[in-house]
């Protein structure tokens, strides 16, 4: 089969995401099967139960399996959570022929080089981007394959996480019976999907909001500069609904939903300049509540204020989590290098007055992020919460990762069935057919 098959299970806090893709001549990614369940075991971004994750994991590939009609014995898998940490590094070789150009062997001994760090052994690298080559002195370079010099440097991004958390989600991946082509950081595989070729040039960063997890990672002069995680997320909007609407989190849930589907009321043109507050006033009597009654809560909540949920419940949150990632951002050093702004995506995203929230608390442009450069079954996920999925695959199709297809023993059968043999290889068929399921 000429085309190759890729995968990739986004294991989240909220839910676990299959997409089974093929990749075409063009280099393009054609989307055969998806499927998203909702994640058992697994707490900010972390699993801490690996047999719940374990049956998790199979029901969402198993279900994007039948959609796809291929069956594949590998995938890559997201890595997310608090114990991913990032730090900058530097390498240095001399060119192996001066007289010659530099080779792809001189390149990968220089990325050894900057891999070389002090790393406790509870921690394992996850990724070793170069941000830019210098030959000779000469910087900005983004491949020096081909060029003369005598002296090669990098700076590299390394991304290193938690061994045990790795371990657990080999532990899952074996006991689902599929190999890991790879791992890749969540926010480096939405970054992937939704960011532009352009934006990442200017300088951008990316705000995965996920459902117990924020990934950010900070693209600067087209390289990834710092990237981190931070343990909040979109559930926590979910809990502060649950406690100040004093409903359960299921229907704490559902509520949000509504509320981030739900239409802004058209602005009367005489209401266009006056303050929020008098914007309420001037509405009929009872505008301002939001129907509850189409979700059948158990609770028997049928109607609710709309400034309570926004002004008193979702805005505060959001600005206590835009705070901590403007915290975050300082801390990294390249405060003032990304003009194009902030890119948000993740589940999260689509929280209602969630750009507001970013404008207004770090003072950047602002748009949330929708996976981009795929072709196929897409009308489910060209949305912001499946950006994690969509990265995987790209990544995937760009890394050379490759899914094979399982070697079903149920084909072999109807293959050996067909076969019209007689006498002493109708036998050894027969012996053959006998060690079959």
């Amino acid at each position: 089969m000429s085309k190759r098959i890729v995968a990739g299970i986004d294991v989240g806090t909220a839910k676990i995401t299959t997409i089974i893709a093929g990749v075409l001549e063009e280099g393009l990614v054609n989307v055969l099967g998806v499927s998203s369940v909702n994640s058992r075991g697994i707490r900010k971004g972390q699993i801490v139960d690996i047999e719940e994750a374990t049956s998790a994991i199979i029901e969402s590939l198993e279900a994007a399996e039948r959609m796809a009609g291929y069956s594949i014995s590998g995938a890559f898998f997201s890595v997310g959570g608090a114990h991913i940490i990032s730090q900058n590094s530097h390498g240095v070789v001399a060119v192996a022929e001066p007289q010659k150009e530099i080779s792809l062997d001189d390149v990968r001994r220089v990325v050894e080089a900057a891999k070389a760090i002090s790393l406790p052994s509870t921690r394992d690298v996850l990724h070793v981007l170069p941000r830019e080559f210098i030959v000779d002195a000469q910087d900005g370079i983004k491949d020096p394959v081909g060029m003369t010099g005598v002296r090669l440097e990098v700076n590299t991004h390394i991304i290193s996480a938690g061994g045990t958390a790795l371990r657990n989600l080999e532990k899952c991946a074996q006991l689902v019976g599929i190999d890991i082509d790879g791992f890749a950081f969540g926010g480096l595989a939405s970054a992937t999907s939704v960011l532009t070729e352009t934006e990442k040039e200017l300088g951008v960063i990316l705000v995965d909001i996920g459902g117990g997890t924020v990934d950010i990672c900070m693209y600067v002069e087209g390289a990834l500069s710092y990237s981190s995680v931070l343990p909040v997320g979109a559930r926590n909007i979910t809990n502060d609904l649950a406690i100040g609407l004093r409903v359960s989190l299921e229907s704490a849930e559902k509520i949000k939903l509504l509320l981030n589907k739900k239409e802004p009321q058209p602005i009367l043109p005489e209401e266009r300049n006056l303050e929020p507050e008098k914007k309420h006033k001037t509405r009929e009597d009872g505008s301002d509540d939001i129907d509850l009654s189409s979700l059948h809560l158990p609770e028997g909540l049928t109607k609710v204020s709309r400034k309570t949920l926004v002004d008193g419940i979702v805005r505060p949150r959001l600005n206590e989590i835009f705070t901590m990632i403007g915290l975050e951002l300082k801390r990294s050093n390249f405060v003032g290098l990304t003009p194009a702004g902030i890119v948000i995506t993740g589940g999260g995203a689509e929280t209602m007055g969630i750009i507001e929230a970013a404008k207004r608390n770090l003072a950047m442009p602002a748009r949330v992020g929708i996976p981009t450069n795929i072709t196929g079954l897409i009308d489910e996920i060209t949305s912001p919460s499946y950006a994690t999925a969509v990265g995987l695959v790209l990544y995937a199709a760009k890394s050379g990762g490759k899914s094979r297809e399982k070697v079903s023993f149920n084909k072999i059968t109807k293959m050996v069935e067909k076969l019209p043999i007689g006498g002493v290889a109708g036998k050894l068929v027969d012996l053959v057919k006998s060690f079959l399921p």
